[in-house]
């Protein structure tokens, strides 16, 4: 369902949620999907959670999806409906390549109980840590993390819902940060930010921001036009993990500075 990890540190007002980074699909799901979309499912934001698993050392709290988005989509809206269109729907008729996914379509029985055993549970999680740190700071910095394959070249794209969702000061910040490690990027080039960025950013006290990573910076991309889930243990793997390391340190710091007059 989701994994929490709390600060190993002093805590800071920054929640890093990972809606999409959750590969397990329980078996008899699975065995509702085409032969070959039970060995491979694509566009999946594969071990972002091992790339940033130092964010709770630097006292940033974390909660991550367990479930794979073809199970449900957490970063779409509770809305009819629920079983369609990849980029709206909660759970997904195809795949994000627009291939049939099932060979045997779920009936909206099992739509409900997905909703009701993942989707739900996964925010009412979020809204409590969120409701947490603001209790505690009197606001919270929520970064909703993603990587991407392909739409633009660029290493990292940031989203705020065209400057809905949060501050200049946020996404000034992470665009500094990440540009000092030498990395290339944009503001709300195609990826402004979904339904996570967009809601959670419209409600008081919380300023949301979407992080998206191309697969190439971290991961080699070779591996998935073999149809294989991509090894992190890879050299653009460890050098990345690195820079973005020195990145967040530098975007918590420059957060967590008195404001001044």
């Amino acid at each position: 369902m989701f994994k929490l990890t709390q600060p190993t540190v002093s805590s800071l007002p920054v929640l890093a949620n990972l809606p999409h980074s959750g590969l397990f699909v329980p078996e008899a799901i699975r065995r509702q999907f085409t032969a070959s979309h039970q060995a491979f499912l694509p566009n999946q934001d594969w071990h972002l959670d091992q790339l940033y698993d130092f964010l709770p050392r630097l006292g940033v709290t974390m909660l991550q999806a367990t479930h794979s988005r073809y199970v449900v989509d957490l970063n779409r809206a509770l809305k009819p409906p629920y079983f369609g269109n990849f980029w709206s729907a909660v759970v997904a008729e195809k795949t994000a390549f627009n291939q049939p996914l099932y060979d045997i379509l779920p009936s909206p029985k099992e739509i409900e109980q997905r909703l009701e055993d993942y989707y739900r549970p996964y925010h009412a999680a979020l809204e409590s840590q969120l409701n947490r740190l603001i209790e505690q700071f009197g606001k919270v910095y929520l970064l909703d993390l993603h990587s991407f394959y392909g739409s633009i070249t660029d290493d990292i794209c940031l989203g705020n819902a065209n400057g809905k969702s949060c501050s200049n000061l946020l996404i000034d910040t992470v665009d500094k940060a990440f540009a000092n490690e030498g990395f290339g990027v944009v503001c709300n080039k195609v990826f402004n930010g979904g339904y996570i960025t967009q809601h959670y950013g419209s409600l008081p006290n919380v300023e949301a921001l979407q992080i998206e990573v191309r697969y190439s910076v971290y991961l080699d991309e070779s591996q998935l036009e073999e149809g294989q889930i991509p090894d992190w243990q890879v050299s653009q793997f460890d050098q990345a993990k690195l820079r973005f390391k020195q990145g967040f340190k530098q975007i918590i710091e420059t957060l967590s500075a008195p404001a001044t007059a």
